[in-house]
């Protein structure tokens, strides 16, 4: 059924199809190099086969998709119709010549067609939901609220008039090819095709029409792709699976925990005698190794992980998605330069006369300039608009390291982890960084603490104790099950200290046998690491572990047990230590207590008839998956009702503190902790409860305010998980140590049932 008609199309076709594959094996080439002018990164190899299982597990099973299940249904049946329904556009190429055509062998087979029909149907509705998600969504709606705030509209439009466009045409051809009387399958392998091809006249020169629409859509979307390389939302389809299989992690999670050790050259730097040509951190866009680069290449800008952000939920600048955008971006604009395809001028030109453009200035760096230009070569990676940076010093400083962008991407992009790299380098090679994060990093130097107290305060909280804690004088004997972990925080701060001292004593109550360092314990160096001063963490955890090492002497693994109240200590000792050779067996006092409770050892006796919402820290939650133990050890305190936040486990909000935050002025938008304390006084709470001294910090000083403005009740307490446990362990009227506030846990008016407050459950 070959005519004049079909042979044009045809010809037309195939000399199209020559023409896009020629540009897309160019564009696929050029970005290739581009990206191995990273520097090396030889962890993500292996092992092949946890990769792989990974890889295929996170894309056809959507598995991170589907954490917004709708959407991620509605993208999965997208997903599986491009690569599943290619078969599809090959047959487009023999339908365009022959109407009659079908694919060898599977063509006229019955699974096939349901297959066709039931993918192609569901291409079309997902995609009709996705348009319909990104219009709802809309920045013109929503303003800076939108996940698509910044986002390349355009582009985004652009992709989905070829899903939907290619989507109607895997129909169409098939009702054309019915109406023609062409498919001779019966009606139950197509019944959609079949409804369908009631709208198609009888005539089989349609079938060829609709399939040349098809090719010549198809092939478009290479031909604009290949000429343009930073087109995330396009190209993820190819890049995302290389990306996935990448990862950090090869047992498939996230890029969260531990920070990775500061390299160059793909190896670790040592920092007692640094090579000379060593890169500290990254200050040039060359400086990212070549995953880093991947993860640029892939981002789809779907804005899942701004609209996750606590800086840019409370007006700062930091969009993690347009930090990785404007990475990119600047990349494939320097990329003639980093080629070595153009030359830079010897003299970087004068930024302070440039004008920041209108779109997306008011958040993106890389706006500033455009193109591939001789600007493009020389600015900074971190800069003022004056200076000409691609990313702003406030965009990089305003990042708590929760990790809430990085736990939501799709993609697996490591956005936390190019952060630090960037203030590694502003910290060490520049040393620019916020002035009031200098004075918490010589206090650590100094006195080993970042509030700057005497080591000799760390023993304190012990003498209001009415038992003996060990503190630990060399190895510590067999009989000592656990190293307590007090923390700079849980040793100083009058309210963690609360927390230190309730843990104790219901470690007393339980019978577990432990010690302390006292005033041998120094600052675990996150503090430090955060900010990006890597060598002053390297300085505190080699210190720290040649004491640990000295008091768990002679035990073997399994025997060196370490109990943390701090999730940021938990998350350095655990998993940072060992990469300087550390290893310890590291448990949160929340899992620990949850286990005494679970084995008998500690029994909630009191009834507590309070209501209470519990608040995840980051790096006890979203940084080391932590989620129940501190809820169930609420669960088993009678009386009490608890209720969640919206915005809890895996989607919990920050208190502000993280990423040494908490050393730092919050001068630009709300304060994160306001917003946060805001949405938990929502449910109307007696107690708000945590499990880390940062978030009761930064949790208590919001309340405060909150109390002075009257918007919050009096009685509203803010408590560790832990003293609301010792609260619960005393019968009504028993005096005991640390427990004689009982059940008046919240009370919000009347005597205290029990007698006065114990200093280790008081809150102020």
């Amino acid at each position: 059924m070959t005519g004049p008609l079909q042979i044009v199309l045809g010809t037309i076709s195939v000399l199209f199809l020559i023409v896009s594959s020629v540009l897309i094996y160019r564009a696929v080439r050029a970005m290739i190099r581009i990206i191995r002018t990273g520097q090396p990164d030889g962890t993500r190899f292996g092992p092949v086969k946890a990769r792989l299982k990974t890889m295929l597990v996170e894309s056809v099973g959507h598995t991170r998709m589907l954490k917004w299940s709708t959407i991620g249904v509605a993208h999965w049946f997208v997903f599986v119709g491009f690569y599943g329904l290619f078969l599809t556009l090959v047959e487009a190429f023999g339908e365009v010549w022959n109407p009659e055509f079908h694919l060898p062998l599977i063509g006229t087979w019955a699974l096939w067609n349901i297959f066709v029909d039931i993918i192609g149907t569901g291409t079309i509705l997902g995609i009709i939901y996705l348009v319909i998600r990104r219009q709802r969504d809309h920045p013109r709606r929503q303003g800076r609220k939108s996940r698509f705030a910044g986002t390349n509209q355009g582009r985004g439009y652009f992709v989905e008039f070829v899903v939907l466009t290619v989507g109607l045409c895997i129909l169409g051809i098939r009702a054309a090819k019915i109406a023609s009387g062409l498919d001779d399958a019966p009606t139950w392998s197509h019944p959609v095709a079949s409804l369908v091809s009631n709208l198609f006249p009888d005539n089989p020169d349609v079938v060829s029409i609709v399939a040349f629409v098809k090719i010549v859509v198809s092939l478009t979307w290479l031909v604009v792709i290949s000429r343009i390389l930073n087109m995330g939302v396009a190209w993820h389809r190819f890049s995302a699976f290389f990306n996935i299989y990448f990862k950090r992690n090869d047992d498939g999670t996230v890029a969260l925990g531990p920070l990775q050790p500061m390299t160059s050259g793909g190896k670790p730097i040592d920092f007692e005698d640094p090579g000379e040509d060593d890169i500290f951190g990254r200050g040039k866009i060359e400086d990212f190794t070549w995953k880093g680069m991947l993860d640029f290449t892939t981002c789809t800008e779907c804005g899942r992980c701004q609209s996750q952000c606590p800086a840019w939920n409370t007006g700062k600048p930091l969009s993690p998605k347009m930090v990785i955008m404007d990475l990119r971006d600047h990349l494939y604009a320097k990329a003639p330069y980093l080629l070595g395809e153009q030359t830079a001028s010897e003299t970087a030109p004068d930024y302070d006369v440039l004008k920041p453009s209108d779109e997306q200035v008011w958040a993106s760096g890389y706006a500033r300039i455009e193109g591939t230009n001789d600007a493009q070569a020389h600015r900074p990676l971190v800069g003022t608009l004056e200076e000409g940076g691609v990313i702003d010093p406030d965009v990089l400083w305003s990042c708590t390291n929760c990790g809430a962008c990085v736990e939501q991407c799709p993609v697996d992009i490591e956005h936390v982890d190019h952060i630090m790299d960037m203030r590694r380098y502003q910290v060490l090679i520049e040393s620019n960084f916020p002035s009031e994060a200098g004075v918490m990093l010589r206090n650590i130097e100094n006195r080993g603490n970042p509030w700057g107290m005497q080591p000799s305060a760390r023993n304190d909280w012990i003498k209001e104790l009415d038992f003996e804690v060990t503190v630990a004088d060399g190895p510590l004997d067999y009989d000592i099950e656990y190293l307590f972990w007090v923390g700079c925080a849980g040793a100083v701060d009058d309210r963690a200290k609360k927390v230190t001292k309730a843990v104790a004593e219901l470690l007393n109550i339980a019978g577990v046998q432990f010690a302390v360092l006292g005033d041998g314990e120094s600052c675990s160096g996150d503090p430090a690491r955060r900010l990006g001063n890597e060598f002053v963490f390297q300085m505190q955890a080699q210190q720290n572990i040649e004491v640990l090492d000295g008091v768990f002497e002679g035990r073997v693994p399994g025997m060196r047990k370490i109990v943390a109240t701090c999730p940021h200590c938990f998350n350095s000792l655990g998993r940072e230590y060992p990469q300087l050779g550390g290893e310890y067996e590291v448990v949160h006092h929340t899992q620990l207590l949850g286990q005494l409770v679970e084995e008998g050892r500690l029994v909630p006796v009191t009834p507590i008839d309070r209501k209470v919402t519990y608040h995840d820290p980051c790096f006890l939650g979203r940084h080391n998956k932590v989620y129940t133990p501190p809820r169930e050890i609420l669960d088993a305190v009678q009386g009490l009702s608890t209720q969640e936040m919206h915005r809890c486990k895996d989607r919990g909000f920050c208190c502000g503190a993280g990423g040494a935050r908490m050393w730092m002025e919050e001068k630009i938008g709300k304060r994160i902790n306001m917003e946060r304390t805001e949405e938990a006084l929502e449910l109307d709470p007696d107690v708000i409860s945590t499990a880390c001294p940062f978030c009761i910090t930064m949790l208590s000083d919001a309340l405060t305010s909150k109390k002075q403005n009257g918007e919050a009740g009096e009685h509203v307490e803010v408590l560790d998980v832990s003293q609301i446990l010792l609260r619960s362990m005393t019968p009504v009227g028993v005096g005991a140590q640390g427990a004689k506030s009982g059940p008046d846990v919240g009370t919000k008016a009347g005597p205290d049932p029990v007698g006065e407050g114990s200093a280790a459950t008081e809150h102020e």
